[in-house]
């Protein structure tokens, strides 16, 4: 993947030394979204998950004039119906001070772009419902898909679900 450049933003992939800055901008989402205190993610098991043996998600550091000022986070997910890898868009978040300057549309355009590098015959995410950033996504022509519902075990759940299995 390239760095992407548009006058002084600049998109990169995130590396390992961008850990600590991976947890503050899931910290700053969650404020955001008034989640706060469903995170437990941590500086270790962000390592793990980005840069581990088995990585499990990407992410992107969007830099304004050098300083990091929003990111995305994205994985893959697999359609039987298409038969071909999508790319699942986790999150994009951009410092509440550096929103409006076409940063979070550079980090989603850069998902698409990724998208069709990698072939992938979708690309997917979910908002909450009262998200002023569904008209954001919808001004690329993204739609609402009413007829799915969204399941979620957690990680209790899934534990109490195993230690049942004989």
């Amino acid at each position: 993947m390239n760095n992407t450049s548009h006058s002084n933003l600049i998109i990169r992939n995130a590396d390992v030394e961008d850990v600590p800055l991976l947890l503050n901008f899931v910290k700053g989402i969650a404020e955001f979204e008034h989640l706060s205190h469903m995170v437990s993610a941590t500086e270790e098991s962000l390592t793990k998950a980005f840069f581990g043996d088995r990585p499990y998600a990407e992410a992107l550091i969007a830099e304004l004039d050098a300083e990091p000022v929003g990111f995305v986070v994205f994985f893959h997910n697999f359609s039987t119906f298409v038969g071909k890898p999508g790319l699942y868009l986790e999150d994009i978040y951009v410092l509440p001070e550096h929103r409006g300057k076409g940063i979070g549309a550079a980090l989603f355009k850069k998902c698409v772009q990724i998208a069709r590098e990698r072939d992938c015959g979708r690309m997917e995410w979910s908002a909450l419902q009262w998200n002023p950033a569904r008209k954001f996504y919808e001004s690329f022509g993204a739609h609402l898909l009413d007829d799915w519902v969204i399941y979620r075990l957690d990680e209790k759940m899934i534990s109490d679900i195993c230690s049942k299995i004989v």
